[in-house]
């Protein structure tokens, strides 16, 4: 078996069967598995499977287990020389996973290995970047990499400045599409279930690189994210989820003093934005009820940030948003 693709699905039935129609077009010869992790999806995504796509190994969960938990599930049992990483609301274009993997057979120093991900436009999406710093984390809540994407200092952590058209060494690629080979996972491990969403790529792509993987980029094929849109406004409760997983990165592999640091940044950038939005929740007439919802979750992120992150998560069951 070559590679074993993994999908993590929770309540995206009509883009999980787009996203299962694309592998099955665009894998030719390929000895490949497809493994379906369903999150206790309550849309029809597991009926839609088990009628259409019989051959795929379906794991069905009683709850929402997260990103990183299903995914866990899946590489228990995947027997793929590769695994692949792939979310719901992709679409393979083109022989995007073959050509994947005749890449990553070229290059046995690679733990992981990445593609061009595109938006519904095809414009070019940002999936690849540096590990967090302090340093970044300046400049990603400054907005200087927005304010000056090509300059190589401010536009660091999201690599901003790359033109893309090359094979590249990276920190982190996104989960949306990550190949990874099976030598490496038995050597690393899977990924941290602290992370319930966000950031379990990076913890993962760290402990890789720290023991002397590489992480590589190559222009050679292309899939199209669905998600990237919507991501665009994120939810209050999940911007919290996305601080949370953050600031667990910082303490688990920056030190104390960065991580203190950290939560610190976070908090009262947080903290600024409250202002505005109370003025927004004041004068806006267009759904002022999201407006005090957000208000009241930025004033969440900001206390707990500043006096302990671990109450920045959510329950798990409260969370009404899928990882994209």
């Amino acid at each position: 078996m070559k590679v074993s693709i993994i999908i993590v699905n929770w309540n995206t039935e009509n883009i999980l069967y787009d996203c299962l129609q694309s592998v099955y077009a665009n894998t030719g010869s390929l000895k490949f598995e497809v493994i379906v992790v369903d999150n206790a999806s309550s849309d029809g995504s597991v009926e839609m499977v088990k009628n259409n796509f019989p051959d795929v190994v379906l794991i069905e969960n009683e709850s929402n287990r997260g990103f990183a938990a299903a995914n866990n599930q899946g590489m228990s049992i995947a027997i793929g020389k590769y695994v692949l990483l792939l979310n719901s609301d992709t679409v393979i274009l083109d022989n995007a996973i073959v050509k994947t993997i005749k890449f990553a057979d070229s290059t046995p120093e690679a733990a992981v290995v990445a593609c061009k991900v595109l938006n519904r436009d095809r414009t070019l999406q940002s999936t690849c970047f540096m590990f967090p710093s302090l340093l970044n984390l300046i400049f990603v809540i400054a907005r200087l990499d927005r304010l000056f994407p090509n300059n190589r200092l401010f536009g660091r952590e999201r690599l901003t400045w790359c033109a893309w058209d090359n094979v590249l060494e990276v920190d982190v690629v996104a989960g949306c599409f990550m190949l990874v080979k099976q030598e490496a996972i038995k050597e690393v491990g899977v990924m941290d279930e602290q992370y319930f969403m966000y950031a379990e790529e990076t913890d993962w792509c760290y402990r890789m690189k720290q023991t002397g993987w590489k992480i590589l980029f190559t222009p050679t094929a292309e899939v199209v994210h669905l998600g990237e849109a919507s991501s665009r406004q994120m939810k209050p409760e999940m911007a919290s989820q996305l601080q949370a997983s953050i600031l667990l990165f910082f303490k688990k592999h920056r030190g104390r003093l960065s991580y203190r640091l950290a939560c610190l940044f976070v908090g009262l950038s947080f903290f600024l934005r409250i202002p505005y939005w109370l003025g927004h929740t004041i004068f806006s007439k267009n759904d002022r009820n999201r407006d005090i919802q957000t208000t009241k979750t930025y004033a969440r992120i900001a206390f707990r940030a500043l006096f302990g992150w671990q109450a920045l998560c959510f329950q798990k069951q409260s969370l009404d948003s899928r990882r994209e």
